[in-house]
């Protein structure tokens, strides 16, 4: 069964390539076309970092049409507003620098393809240490348990919704867990997305302990043979040691009842918050062994850097992206799709 964020590189999900009757020729030519939708849903996600980014390289360079280190100044500044962060940004203007020095970058476009390759290169290496984390996982365990976290307001709840639906499109048994007992809506909200995803859910009434409901949910899991038990967890401030003392537990009690369990821990981050995402990640990996993350709202924020400052100050992989409101709005990231959409506006 393998790990339920690993796709294709072609994510048919989004843009489903059906027709059994159809001729080769007409596959690959819907395939195509799905590839085509996805890069266009891509690149129209992250328009507003792109205007940040591309917009300002091709105004910077126009007054100045040459690089030095004034140019570099800027470019620093620049990359900082989209939120890519100090130390990657450095690491960018270190590969931009080391270009310079060899007399190799005379143009724009040059620059840009320095700035790409180093972008990509983050991306891509933060990809290769989750897919190295998850070599000791046995396929064959059932349930699969899946773990979601993250504070309050950052799309959580729907980000779970949307991953029950796509994960039983293609096949497979899910079953939701609703472990966030301290917030009565996070139970509504989430039956609300259980039914629209034709999933069943588990849960308790308010106030109970949430390790406790995990617990249940396991037993139901193992009982009913799903093949993915998705759990929701408490939001409450990631600066709050109860929260992390509770997903000590919870995490104890997965372990127990099924082996390597939790496979897997997402966080989801609201790209929006920039900065303070980061730091959210870093609090709940000390606490939760988060394997990927989730980063939601992509499509409203100028700040989508925030994607490689994460890959590249924590080396965490961002598994998927939310950019809308429906199941078919959380796409599985692409380091190429969005690095490329950072630099040139595709068409339809």
């Amino acid at each position: 069964m393998g790990l339920f964020w690993k796709r294709n590189k072609k994510d048919t999900h989004s843009a489903s390539i059906l027709g059994l009757d159809l001729s080769i020729e007409e596959l690959k030519e819907r395939e195509r076309e799905a590839d085509r939708d996805i890069g266009v849903r891509f690149s129209n996600a992250i328009a507003k970092t792109r205007n940040t980014i591309d917009s300002r390289l091709d105004s910077l360079f126009a007054r100045r049409r040459k690089i030095d280190d004034e140019l570099l100044e800027e470019l620093e500044a620049m990359l900082i507003s989209t939120d890519i962060g100090v130390r990657t940004t450095m690491q960018i203007l270190d590969a931009v620098r080391k270009e310079v020095s060899r007399d190799s970058l005379d143009d724009l476009q040059a620059l840009k393809s320095v700035i790409k390759n180093e972008l990509l290169r983050i991306l891509k290496t933060a990809d290769e240490k989750g897919v190295v984390s998850e070599a000791g996982i046995d396929p064959s365990i059932r349930p699969y348990v899946l773990m979601v976290v993250g504070v309050n307001g950052v799309g959580k709840t729907t980000t779970i919704g949307k991953l029950a639906q796509r994960i039983r499109s293609e096949g497979h048994d899910v079953l939701i867990c609703a472990a966030d007992t301290f917030r009565a809506a996070a139970s509504d909200q989430l039956e609300i997305w259980a039914e629209r995803a034709g999933v069943p859910i588990i849960g308790q009434k308010q106030g109970t302990d949430p390790a406790a409901v995990l617990f249940d949910a396991l037993q139901a899991a193992k009982a009913r043979g799903a093949d993915v038990l998705i759990v929701d967890t408490a939001g409450r401030l990631h600066n709050k040691s109860n929260l992390m003392a509770e997903l000590e537990k919870m995490k104890r009690v997965a372990a127990r009842e099924v082996e390597g369990a939790p496979h897997e821990t997402l966080l989801v981050i609201d790209a929006v918050t920039g900065q303070n995402g980061l730091e959210q990640a870093r609090q709940f990996t000390k606490a939760a062994n988060v394997t990927g993350i989730v980063l939601t709202k992509l499509d409203g924020t100028a700040k989508g850097g925030i994607a490689v400052a994460i890959a590249g100050e924590l080396g965490l992989p961002i598994r998927y992206v939310g950019i809308g409101e429906s199941a078919e709005d959380l796409l599985v990231f692409d380091p190429e799709l969005y690095v490329e959409g950072l630099f040139e506006q595709k068409t339809a």
